[in-house]
């Protein structure tokens, strides 16, 4: 990874929900930056929602924001842009292209986003009942209470730790105690509004680059020394919904199994307890800083927020405050599909 560029983090914008107007900023930044233009660029990939945007084919209307002269190579995948940047990765293993840029999107404030992502689970057992993604974190985090997997105090201390590494103070959790956040109202029994991800309209790109190139458009890029995904089954029911299987067997294949030299991760928890979930799935150590950026609890781009987990993790290579980093993105309802990244300085 040699660049990272991410829209502002905003409730809503005045945009179309092919995501033009947020992402021709983002590659102009990345342009100037490595000081390239996008007939340097071997291939692109990007990953966003049909679904999401209300319209057929509009990761095709993004490609506006790349411009047809010259001809690309370009990709897609419906999904967070984080498995966009798995594909661009393998393109480049494959030695066809040196160079890629990868980008997400998503107008999350476009629809009724939590019921739109209903559009995720089994489209014959549980996607008529329309269930809406707090509703069914919401039974996952009852799940882990009456188990003692977590406390509604661990719950709340995610929230505040999560507003006060993002400089957020607009937002009770922000100030508050962890007393005060549990004296807040429930929104859907037993999620409190800070313990759900904001709806956030957003975009991001991150450029890789392969070998010498890599070290000719940055002193410090952060090389990819780990990448891998998987996925757990559909139905709700088959699942232990307060373990993440899929992210520690990522986990562990991405990092050959040593997490205790990790400095820095990003990890992709739109819920509190997830966080819970996630930290233990990975197997993070106390030494390691998670979310210093404030995570998607903070800014929750849906289709851009588990490569922007990537690009923020990378930038603690780029500036040298780290030597191993780790990113961790998710897709899907409670945890169902999730990816582990691990990157290093060389």
């Amino acid at each position: 990874m040699v660049g990272f560029a991410h829209a502002p983090h905003v409730r809503s914008t005045e945009g179309t929900t092919n995501g033009i107007e947020m992402l021709i900023p983002c590659f102009d930044a990345l342009y100037q930056e490595l000081d390239i233009e996008k007939g340097d660029i071997g291939f692109w990939c990007s990953g966003s929602s049909d679904y999401l945007a209300g319209r057929p084919f509009s990761f095709n209307s993004a490609v506006n924001s790349i411009g047809a002269v010259p001809p690309i190579n370009e990709s897609h995948v419906e999904m967070d842009a984080a498995w966009a940047l798995y594909e661009a990765y393998i393109k480049l293993l494959t030695g066809q292209v040196e160079t890629a840029l990868v980008y997400g999107f998503g107008k999350s404030s476009a629809g009724i986003l939590r019921r739109v992502l209903a559009l995720q689970t089994d489209p014959y057992t549980v996607a008529p009942l329309w269930p809406d993604s707090v509703s069914l974190a919401g039974l996952q985090a009852r799940a882990g209470l009456d188990s003692g997997k977590w406390t509604a105090e661990q719950m709340a201390q995610v929230a505040l730790d999560s507003f006060a590494a993002a400089g957020r103070t607009d937002n009770v959790s922000a100030t508050g105690t962890i007393g005060e956040l549990l004296e807040q109202p429930f929104f859907a029994d037993p999620l409190r509004r800070h313990d759900i991800a904001p709806i956030t309209d957003g975009a991001s790109a991150i450029v890789l680059a392969a070998g010498d190139k890599a070290r000719e458009l940055r002193e410090t890029p952060a090389w990819i020394t780990g990448f891998e995904h998987r996925i757990e089954t559909p139905i709700l029911g088959a699942r232990d919904l307060t373990t993440s299987p899929s992210t520690a067997a990522s986990a562990a294949v991405a990092t050959n199994g040593d997490t205790g030299s990790i400095d820095v991760a990003e990890i992709c928890a739109p819920f509190t307890h997830q966080h819970v979930i996630l930290t233990e799935a990975i197997g993070l150590p106390s030494s390691t800083i998670v979310n210093p950026s404030g995570g998607a609890l903070a800014a929750n781009p849906m289709f851009s927020v588990g490569l922007e987990r990537i690009g923020f993790a990378a930038q603690h290579i780029f500036n040298g405050s780290a030597q191993r980093v780790l990113a961790h993105a998710t897709s899907g309802p409670v945890l169902q599909q999730n990816l582990i990244a691990v990157l290093e300085a060389q």
